[in-house]
Order: structure tokens, then sequence, then C-alpha cells
């Protein structure tokens, strides 16, 4: 008889990983147990723990890990063709073209009623995502191309408006959440950021559908 094949710690996690990625995607996070991803992997339960204390904590490290693989600062600041306003509005459009990572973050939107985990979220988006935000909108207003008083404001905001359209957080109706979309479009435009385009205002309007369906179209 063969004998089984002995693994890193390294490659157990990233085959627990792996496989919790694509069965969040495939049955949704909810349905998918921790059984599931170590049925998976052929693994015992008790590996899992190894890891990861949860699986809440184990989505929030996959989120992290897909933003960091493929960071959309990161491929947009290489463009020397585009000034600052122009550079965020590609920002959005490769954000919006990632399936794969909007898929999980749509599926992430149930754990955020978890107060420990939207803290975490929180603070790692004003630790990480404010910085590069500042620095494009510093950029834009060094080039011209977005004429406002509220750099170091817009920077704090703009990686928080994700919490506020989460009705597992601001309960809210589907249509209750289109009123909020209008209002950031109309408060960005105000404050010299207009970066909403057709194509960006359809995805959203797309995401806010699911969102509601995924927060439970609360009151």
């Amino acid at each position: 008889m063969a004998r089984p094949v002995k693994k890193s710690p390294e490659q157990w996690k990233k085959e627990i990983m792996d496989a919790a990625r694509e069965l969040f995607i495939s049955q949704g996070y909810e349905k998918t147990s921790v059984s599931d991803i170590m049925n998976a992997v052929g693994g015992a339960k008790g590996m899992f723990y190894r890891f990861f204390q949860s699986k809440e904590e184990l989505m929030h490290t996959l989120g992290n890990q897909m933003f960091f693989e493929n960071n959309p600062f990161e491929i947009i600041r290489q463009r020397n063709d585009l000034n600052g306003l122009q550079k965020i509005k590609s920002l959005l459009a490769v954000n919006q073209s990632d399936n794969t990572r909007n898929c999980l973050n749509m599926e992430a939107v149930s754990i955020l009623e978890d107060p420990h985990v939207l803290a975490a979220a929180v603070e790692e988006n004003r630790r990480i995502l404010t910085p590069l935000w500042l620095e494009l909108l510093e950029e834009g207003e060094r080039d011209g191309s977005i004429q406002t008083e509220y750099v170091k404001e817009l920077a704090e905001l703009l990686p928080l408006i994700n919490f506020w359209f989460m009705p597992t957080i601001f309960p809210a109706t589907e249509e209750e959440l289109h009123h909020k979309y209008r209002f950031v479009v109309e408060v960005l435009e105000h404050m010299g950021l207009p970066v909403f385009d057709d194509n960006i205002k359809s995805f959203t309007e797309n995401c806010i559908h699911d969102i509601s369906e995924k927060g439970g179209n609360q009151t």
C-alpha cells in the first residue's frame, strides 16, 4: 500500500485556502462547512484549526490574499499615460473586472455581522487602503485633474463607503441602497471627484441588488 504523502504546513494552508475559495464561490459561504473544506483537501478538521480559528477568519484571510495578489492600485500606479482622475476611474474599472474577488467579497457580506470581523476589516481598510487612495488623490491634485480641498478626508472616506452599503451593518432595502448610491455620486462630484461613468454605475447597481439579497433585504 502506498504511503500517504506528507505535506508541509505551508502546503496544507495553501490547499485549505484554495479549496475554501472554490467552495465559497461555487456553493456559497453559508452553505460551506469546515468539514466540506477539509473533505476537499483530504484532512481532518483539527488541521484546519491549526491555521484558522474560524471559517470567518479564513474568509478574511482569503480576501486579503486575493487583494494583494492582484492589487489594482499597483496595476494603475504603472500607468504613466493617465492623470490622477483617470487613474482612479481605471482603478474602479480594474477592480470591477476581478470576477473571482468580487464573488468572494459578495459571499463575505454576512460575516460583517460579527463585530470583531467588522472591526478588523475597518482597521485594515484604514491602514492599507487610505494611504493608497491618498497617493492617487494627491497625484490628481498636483496635475489639476482633481480639484478639491478635501484630499485627506476623501482618502479616509473612500475605504469606508463599502461598509455603509452593507445591510448587515446599516439595515436598508434595495431601494434605500440605490438612494444611498445616488447620494455618494453627488457628494463625490461636489467634492471634485466625478468618477462614476456609465459602466461603473451599471456595475454598482448590479452589486447593490446582490448585496441586498445577501443582506436579507433588511428594513
